[in-house]
């Protein structure tokens, strides 16, 4: 349970560091009342991605299963798209086209890849020296 909640952590914070780059890049950025609070404002948007990434995109997923299917998986990156478009609607202050969401929600793929394979290799050595 605690390496559970210390993933979780962990993947929160990239996320909202994924975010805030994607927002930078991508989005119209912050708006100018709330550029004093942005660490706050870009950590909330990353809890709230977790939370919809652990929650709801299951049930997206299940949904549109259909969908994944006819296009051999190439759906899977809308579905990521929509993750990140809702995240930043929940989010006050946060603004992106639903078209830079699903460019977000590639990179934030990524980052989550790549923790997640850097979670299994720590694991997996763990496994070896006992």
């Amino acid at each position: 349970m605690r390496r559970q909640f210390a993933i979780f952590v962990i993947r929160w914070l990239l996320n909202s560091f994924g975010l805030w780059v994607a927002v930078r890049l991508l989005g119209t950025g912050i708006t100018d009342h709330q550029a004093d609070e942005s660490i706050a404002i870009f950590l909330l948007a990353g809890l709230v991605f977790s939370l919809l990434n652990t929650i709801v995109r299951p049930v997206v997923i299940i949904l549109s299963l259909p969908a994944i299917l006819l296009s051999l998986g190439l759906f899977i990156i809308v579905v990521n798209g929509l993750m990140v478009w809702l995240a930043l609607q929940v989010t006050p202050g946060l603004h992106m086209t639903f078209l830079n969401s699903i460019f977000a929600g590639m990179l934030l793929s990524l980052i989550n890849y790549i923790v997640s394979s850097a979670v299994e290799l720590r694991t997996i050595k763990k496994k070896e020296e006992v």
